[in-house]
């Protein structure tokens, strides 16, 4: 048995892991990106206020973190004026192959190329980057999760150094140390689970040194300090319903993310409900008046209007949290009030 971290870095990764599958994520779960070209007009409209925020650079830069197959690089270009897409390049970021008849104008790279000026945009990148998770025992001390390739588990060693001041200052769980070591407050603590953050803190922070000037943007389901949820929520996907999350390479595994714990200094968070809405993404039913003097346009709009419903609803993607992290340029998506200025834990 060994860690979660470790377990899902091969199952995802490995030589036969399941990023490394032929059909892609898509084939298992359906992301913004699959839901509606809504989503991808949306960047798009992202990167042109990114480009008048560089003063419009003879290069400019979309980097599609975490690409999959190349689905949304592809849709932001094409997306693009004419003048925007004659200046526009390409990057699309995954650890999978090329695939077969991608646009040549895509540069297909394991890492994030350094120094370029643009649009940084990883969707559900982060909770794909392996974590280790935690438990606490029946004496009220959170210990690592070990895990078989089967799914079985067991509890080893206590967590400690950098792994225990992470979560001793983004999601604390009861410990002894904390006065809770009676019989009672153990037992009622036992059980509760974490997992570990700092490995995406690290990702998110490279990713974005990475970028000479522009915006950074993550997109993931999150969590906050204020509401972390008490079991945890790691969890796999395959065939497009969730199951219980095997490290074998069969399934997709994946934990929400702690996108407050991620952000740099002028870090910005808000809901996607938020960001897509100021992007000119609306839920908004067409008038009526339309149907009587343009039918067909009527339709059009309706079906819009259905697409950009889901992908802003309550409940679903609209919560999805945005992280915009803009690198020698003022935030051009100003929604949210800067993250408070935090002290991070010793790595």
């Amino acid at each position: 048995m060994r860690g979660w971290r470790p377990a899902t870095e091969e199952a995802l990764y490995g030589p036969r892991g399941f990023y490394r599958r032929p059909e892609g994520p898509a084939g298992h779960f359906r992301t913004s990106v699959h839901a509606s070209p809504l989503f991808a007009g949306a960047v798009a409209q992202l990167l042109r206020l990114v480009d008048e925020a560089l003063g419009h650079p003879a290069e400019l830069a979309f980097v599609d973190l975490g690409a999959g197959r190349g689905e949304l690089v592809r849709a932001v270009l094409k997306a693009l004026p004419a003048e925007v897409a004659s200046r526009a390049r390409g990057y699309a970021v995954e650890r999978a192959a090329r695939p077969a008849g991608l646009d040549h104008r895509i540069e297909w790279l394991p890492e994030p190329p350094p120094g370029v000026a643009g649009l940084l945009f990883a969707n559900e990148w982060l909770d794909n980057v392996p974590v280790d998770v935690v438990e606490v025992d029946a004496h009220g001390v959170p210990r690592l999760v070990l895990v078989a390739p089967d799914g079985t588990e067991a509890l080893g060693e206590p967590v400690g150094g950098a792994d225990a001041r992470w979560l001793e200052k983004w999601w604390p769980l009861p410990h002894p140390a904390d006065g809770s070591s009676s019989a009672d407050s153990s037992s009622s603590a036992e059980g509760l689970r974490a997992e570990i953050g700092r490995p995406r803190d690290t990702a998110w922070a490279s990713a974005v040194a990475a970028l000479g000037r522009g915006l950074a943007v993550a997109v993931d389901y999150g969590h906050d300090a204020g509401a972390r949820p008490p079991f945890g929520t790691l969890t796999g996907f395959r065939e497009g319903r969730e199951t219980a999350p095997v490290p074998d390479g069969s399934c997709d595994i994946t934990a929400h993310v702690a996108l407050d714990a991620c952000a740099l200094p002028g870090g910005r968070l808000l809901s996607q409900r938020e960001a897509l809405r100021t992007l000119g993404v609306s839920g908004d039913r067409p008038p009526l008046t339309l149907a009587a003097t343009d039918p067909a346009a009527y339709v059009r709009a309706l079906a819009g209007a259905g697409e950009a419903a889901e992908l802003t609803a309550r409940g679903g993607l609209g919560d999805f949290g945005w992280l915009t992290q803009p690198v020698g340029i003022p935030d051009p998506l100003p929604l949210a009030d800067p993250l408070p200025k935090q002290e991070k834990p010793s790595p």
